[in-house]
């Protein structure tokens, strides 16, 4: 296999890995499984974790073994551009887990809470911390460690741009999501907040 062909095959991987991570969450299937899985529908979302997980290590590290070609190094000057990149995406990184219920996005509270004989937690909107500068702080940050990661490859090049587009997308299917639920109030917060870079805030 030439070294296109290689390139192919490595960006249809990823893309398969990102179309399962985002169907497993989508709210159809969602929807389906809670009612078939009845109470067993608490261990999803921690399922759903370890799943991504899982399949997502053996594809990073096959990836980092195939043979490319370099194309840009962070080298020289570049080194504060690819610091301030990382800085940017470790501040997105801790200032959205300040904010998010991260035993909830685990899947853990949900565990817990059927366990309990408790009704499975509502989703929480908050406003506060980091989400008062953007709205997903975490495809924002994202974003940033996608092209700050590593020199930029044949083969890297190629996953870099699968995952941009993944997480550009995820954000936009997230956007639809918190309208659907949470109707004007989000809406009044997207005319507040930028969803992806703090600046002027734009759909």
């Amino acid at each position: 296999m030439g070294e296109t062909g290689g390139i192919v095959v490595v960006a249809g991987m990823w893309m398969l890995w990102c179309a399962m991570h985002s169907l497993l969450i989508a709210t159809p299937v969602v929807s389906r499984a809670k009612t078939r899985l009845g109470r067993w529908f608490a261990w999803y979302r921690l399922g759903y974790v370890l799943l991504s997980t899982i399949t997502l290590l053996p594809l990073f590290f096959w990836t980092l073994r195939l043979p490319s070609r370099l194309l840009f190094a962070w080298d020289g000057p570049w080194w504060g551009v690819q610091g301030a990149l990382l800085l940017y995406a470790l501040v997105m990184a801790v200032g959205g887990a300040r904010e998010y219920d991260l035993s909830s996005f685990l899947g853990l509270r949900q565990i817990t809470s059927q366990h309990r004989g408790e009704a499975q937690p509502e989703f929480a909107f908050a406003t506060k911390g980091i989400l008062r500068y953007v709205r997903h702080p975490w495809y924002s940050g994202g974003l940033a460690l996608v092209w700050a990661a590593g020199p930029v490859t044949t083969v890297s090049l190629a996953v870099k741009l699968v995952l941009t587009g993944y997480l550009l997308l995820g954000a936009y299917l997230e956007e639809r999501k918190l309208v659907a639920a949470l109707g004007e109030r989000y809406r009044d917060y997207q005319r507040q907040v930028p969803m992806l870079f703090p600046g002027r805030p734009w759909h």
